[in-house]
């Protein structure tokens, strides 16, 4: 079993993974296009995004709109939506697992073997999330 400041170290990157699953989940910039016209004025950027699509106008207006059906979007953004939710759910409990399995905290006793096992848990589960 690694040390305690490996599980650390460890814990503290997973638990950034997971922030950054997150963001990228909730952010409209998947795909950026953008058009300028003949003037710089009409130049406008268009962002789509797993939830929504959002255009940006040279003027500063920015202007969003949920996508009506699920079931309407492409096949690809559909399967990354449910992956992403899906890794999104397991990461808390790999988190928990993890933390139950760690060496410095005392949830379900002191038997290393035990806290071991609980810890090869949230690492399955964190390979699992990824």
């Amino acid at each position: 079993m690694a040390s305690g400041g490996l599980q650390a170290l460890g814990l503290a990157l997973a638990l950034a993974g997971w922030v950054a699953l997150v963001a990228a989940t909730a952010l409209p910039q998947w795909e950026v296009s953008s058009f300028a016209g003949d003037n710089i004025i009409t130049a406008l950027v268009t962002w789509r995004g797993l939830w929504m699509s959002c255009v940006s106008a040279s003027t500063g207006q920015l202007q969003c709109k949920s996508y009506d059906s699920v079931l309407a979007l492409p096949a690809h953004l559909q399967a990354t939506r449910a992956l992403l939710v899906v890794s999104g759910v397991l990461g808390p409990l790999a988190l928990a697992a993890a933390v139950g399995g760690m060496k410095c905290t005392r949830c379900g006793g002191d038997d290393p073997r035990k806290k071991a096992k609980v810890a090869a848990a949230g690492g399955a589960l964190f390979l699992l999330a990824g």
